[in-house]
């Protein structure tokens, strides 16, 4: 089973979860709980692959699987790379709760998954039995509000005030929030503009999507459209973090046809960054240019089977942690590829994410 991550700002499939369903074939009698919980995970995975699509996945782990240490980490890592994922395209979503006594153990496993390259998120915000202050130690890629609040929080006036505060804290650490379980236009527009901005439900896609599917956006009131701006106490603004958004990589030997073939799988998709073994960024190739190229006369006979990076760029990198205006800057300093995206890179130049510029635009222009 899949289910689409949406972008309300651009309408378009950022990610995709997938849900492994049980079957009395392949589940054992007797097992042991951190076991299963990383065979659905890597399962989940190898759906993905098996469906063709190179969007970023997102996958969800117990917190008592991470409690467990490294010994279920390393079990949790191959097999993700047995899929043929790169730690980067994959988001690690983090469910249920932990005894108090546990904290050390899944504050150091989340760690580890994040120096390892993968994406963290934390999920079931507002009911799940984990302490906020997880938030400034382990501070995650993103924070999935509990369906129940989300849901409820367009006709309740409490909840609402908890799901705004939620979101509040999350922006002003540079932590998207996600809105799961959006099931009408009601709570959709209630949670944009309370700040969400990616959003997952029965409103957007339906029980059998799956990726190259298209997916239902409501047109948003105009009203709703703008968030509320984020906040830092830096003065230089909202940081790149901010707006990060999962990137489609592909290593950097990938053919001309391999890339192809991503960008018509998803058509949101607005350029693939070409990583080395490393997971740093060597080239990124514009979608737009690349059609053009391959789709000329002869193009595509004379670039399909030859490496896609004779048609891409040189990556135009910028740390997660500089201001967003800095970023919109440096992105005008290059007249021919103003609007091309920038790629996040961490402390040690892995990729992260893309920033795509319109958005930048948006969120600053006054």
């Amino acid at each position: 089973m899949f289910q689409p991550i949406v972008d309300l700002d651009t309408g378009t499939v950022i990610a995709v979860e997938t849900h492994p369903t049980p079957t009395a074939d392949n589940a054992p009698t007797r097992f042991d709980p951190a076991d299963e919980d990383v065979r659905r995970a890597v399962l989940g995975a190898r759906l993905a692959a098996e469906a063709g699509t190179r969007l970023p996945l997102q996958i969800t782990v117990k917190m008592e699987t991470l409690a467990r240490g490294r010994d279920a980490l390393v079990g949790l890592h191959r097999g993700l790379l047995d899929t043929g994922r790169r730690p980067n395209e994959i988001l690690i979503c983090v469910t249920g709760g932990f005894a108090p006594a546990q904290r050390a153990q899944v504050s150091t496993s989340l760690r580890d998954l994040r120096k390892a390259g993968y994406l963290i998120g934390l999920t079931g915000l507002g009911a799940a039995h984990t302490p906020l202050d997880l938030l400034v130690d382990d501070t995650p890629y993103l924070v999935k509000l509990d369906p129940d609040l989300a849901r409820r929080a367009s006709s309740e006036d409490r909840r609402s005030a908890l799901a705004e505060a939620l979101v509040r804290l999350s922006r002003r650490m540079g932590t998207h929030v996600l809105a799961p379980g959006m099931a009408t236009e009601k709570q959709l527009i209630h949670l944009r503009g309370l700040g969400v901005r990616l959003v997952q439900g029965p409103l957007l896609a339906p029980p059998d999507w799956h990726p190259g599917m298209g997916v239902t956006v409501p047109v948003l009131p105009s009203e709703s459209d703008s968030a509320p701006e984020p906040h830092n106490d830096t003065g230089l603004g909202a940081r790149v973090s901010e707006f990060t958004l999962p990137a489609v990589t592909m290593a950097d030997t990938a053919t001309a046809d391999d890339v192809l073939t991503a960008l018509n799988a998803e058509r949101g998709t607005t350029s693939v960054v070409l990583v080395d073994a490393h997971q740093r960024p060597r080239y990124t190739v514009d979608r737009t240019r690349f059609l053009l190229s391959i789709s000329g006369p002869y193009g595509h006979a004379l670039h399909a089977q030859r490496p896609a990076a004779r048609l891409a760029d040189p990556p135009r990198l910028v740390p997660r942690t500089v201001p967003a205006i800095a970023a919109l800057r440096a992105a005008g300093k290059e007249n021919d590829r103003v609007y091309d995206d920038l790629v996040v890179i961490d402390e040690v130049g892995r990729c992260l994410g893309i920033v795509r510029v319109g958005d930048l635009i948006r969120s600053l222009a006054p």
